[in-house]
C-alpha cells in the first residue's frame, strides 16, 4: 500500500510479505523505489528523501503494543537502506494500514493502536477515526505542506528520549561548540543537532533552495556532532539531522530549518521538532533565548519552509514526561507493485 504520511509519502509492507533475511530485503525494496536512479524512473519512490521511505508493519512481537513498526529510509541517488532512524510522518500511516490489513480490530467510532516503533524500541500510540469500524481519511484537519484536508490523527509518544544516543542530551551538555558554532545536540525521538542561523551566516528565514550552499558546512558540522552524540561515524547515515533556528516570525514558538542530512526538509520531520521543541524548552540551550513561548497548555508552533507543526511537549527538569503532535495520512493505492528484475 502506498501511503501519505504527514509530509511524508511511502511503501507500506506487511514483514510475512517481504524476504526474512535484511540484506534480500533491502536489495528488493532499492529495486521497488527505482534507487539508485535519482530520478527513480524505474521505480515506485519520488525521487526525494521525503518520498524513499517504506514501513514494514507486522503484529507486535512482544507485549505492550499492538503492531511493530520498522522504518527504513531508502536512498534516491546512493543504493542505501538504513534503519538508524524513526520516521514520525509515516507512523501516522501505521495505524490505519494495521486495521486496514487486519493486523487490529477496529472501534465503532475511533481506535486506538500502540505502534512499537522497533528502529528505537519506543512506543507510539495513534488515534484515528473509524466510525462504522472502517478508516475514515477524509476530515477537516489542515497540516501545513499538505493540500487539503484529512482526518486528525493524534499521536501520543512515550520513551523517545535517548531514542537512538541513550539520552536526551547525548553529549552530556546543553551548549557544545563545533566548528567555532555553538550547538545543542538532543535526542528525543530524532538525533538533531541545533544551532542558531545567524552563527551559519544566514536568518533562517531562506527558502529550502537557498540554503543548499551550506551543505559542506553543515556535513562538516554533523560528522563531529555525530561523533560527539555517540553515532560514530555518520558520513552515510541520515542522522543526526541539523536544525538551524531563528525568532519566530508567523505567530509560532520558534522558526526551523531542517537538513536531513543535507537536503534541506521542505518541512520538519515530526519527531525531529519534537526534539527541536525540547532542545528549545531548556534554559541555556541554543534557541531556548530566541523562542516566543505560548502560555502554559498551548502548543508549541514550530515554524518550517511550508508553515508550522504544533507539537507538545512536557519536561521535568531535563526529564520528558510526554510529547505528541496531530497529523493526518491517506491511503494513495493499494496493489501489487513490479519490481526490476535486475539491480
Amino acid at each position: 500500500m502506498v501511503m501519505r504520511g504527514g509530509t511524508s509519502k511511502g511503501a507500506y509492507f506487511l514483514a510475512e510479505d517481504l524476504p526474512s533475511d535484511p540484506a534480500e530485503r533491502d536489495d528488493l525494496l532499492l529495486r521497488v523505489m527505482g534507487t539508485p536512479d535519482p530520478r527513480q524512473i524505474d521505480g515506485i519512490g519520488g525521487a526525494h528523501p521525503l518520498t524513499s521511505k517504506v514501513a514494514v508493519v507486522s503484529r507486535a512481537a512482544a507485549p505492550g503494543a499492538d503492531v511493530d513498526y520498522l522504518f527504513l529510509q531508502l536512498g534516491v541517488a546512493d543504493a542505501t537502506v538504513s534503519d538508524r532512524q524513526n520516521c514520525g510522518n509515516l507512523l501516522a500511516g501505521v495505524g490505519p494500514f494495521a486495521v486496514e490489513r487486519g493486523l487490529v480490530a477496529a472501534g465503532d467510532e475511533r481506535t486506538s493502536v500502540r505502534i512499537r516503533m522497533v528502529n528505537s524500541q519506543s512506543v507510539a500510540t495513534a488515534t484515528f477515526p473509524t466510525p462504522g469500524g472502517a478508516v475514515d481519511y477524509a476530515g477537516d484537519t489542515a497540516v501545513s505542506g499538505v493540500p487539503g484536508t484529512a482526518a486528525p490523527i493524534v499521536l501520543d509518544f512515550a520513551e523517545t528520549e535517548g531514542s537512538s544516543c541513550g539520552s536526551l542530551l547525548p553529549t552530556g551538555r546543553l551548549r557544545d561548540v563545533i566548528d567555532g558554532i555553538e550547538v545543542t545536540c538532543v535526542d528525543n525521538g530524532m538525533p538533531v543537532v541545533v544551532a542558531a542561523a545567524s552563527a551559519l551566516g544566514v536568518t533562517g528565514y531562506e527558502s529550502p533552495d537557498e540554503l543548499e550552499a551550506l551543505r559542506d558546512r553543515v556535513q562538516s558540522l554533523r560528522l563531529r556532532a555525530g561523533e560527539l552524540m555517540g553515532l560514530g561515524d555518520v558520513s552515510a547515515a541520515p542522522v543526526p539531522k541539523t536544525t538551524l533556528v531563528a525568532p519566530p516570525r508567523d505567530g509560532g514558538t520558534i522558526c526551523t530549518r531542517t537538513f536531513i542530512p543535507l537536503r534541506v526538509h521542505a518541512s520538519i520531520g515530526v519527531l525531529g521538532a519534537v526534539s527541536v521543541a525540547t532542545a528549545v524548552l531548556m534554559d541555556g540551550a541554543v534557541g531556548h533565548g530566541l523562542a516566543a513561548f505560548p502560555p502554559p497548555g498551548v502548543p508549541m508552533g514550530i515554524e518550517h519552509p511550508a508553515g508550522r507543526l504544533d507539537v507538545r511537549v512536557e519536561l521535568d527538569g531535563r526529564a520528558v514526561r510526554r510529547s505528541g503532535v496531530v497529523r493526518t495520512a491517506r491511503k494513495l493505492l493499494d496493489g501489487t507493485v513490479f519490481p526490476r528484475s535486475g539491480p
